[in-house]
């Protein structure tokens, strides 16, 4: 009886602390990349989401142009360097992300002679706004 009694006890105090258990395990957490406040977002009631990717083949570069608002970009291989009218050129590895500002004259490269560059791009916009506007 006593021993009946002490393995009840224990499976209570299992079952009670399998919850807590399979919130330790399995709980996601984020890890902050980049947080950073921004200005010149859509403000109309409705907006558009477009998350995009672009490879660029090494010594390859974007046209000269514009966003009309902010666009963030996460580099998942290679090094980003962005040249940006009246700023500092700014550079980006692998695992890093930055934003974008509107409304500048910018122009991105990568500067590698051997190695490729991928990004994921996430831009926020009104509806069917293009995403760059190219500079001639």
């Amino acid at each position: 009886m006593r021993n009946s009694m002490g393995i009840s006890l224990a499976l209570v105090a299992l079952v009670i602390s399998l919850p807590s258990m399979a919130q330790e395990q399995s709980a996601a957490k984020p890890q902050l990349l980049l947080r950073e406040i921004v200005q010149g977002m859509p403000k109309g009631e409705r907006q558009e989401v477009q998350v995009l990717t672009a490879t660029l083949k090494p010594g390859d570069k974007t046209p000269f142009h514009t966003h009309r608002f902010p666009v963030t970009a996460y580099i998942l291989e290679g090094v980003f360097t962005l040249e940006m009218e009246g700023r500092a050129p700014v550079t980006v590895k692998a695992g890093q992300a930055m934003v974008e500002p509107p409304q500048v004259k910018m122009t991105g490269y990568n500067r590698s002679s051997t190695e490729p560059l991928r990004v994921v791009i996430f831009y926020v916009s009104d509806p069917d706004t293009p995403f760059l506007d190219p500079i001639h």
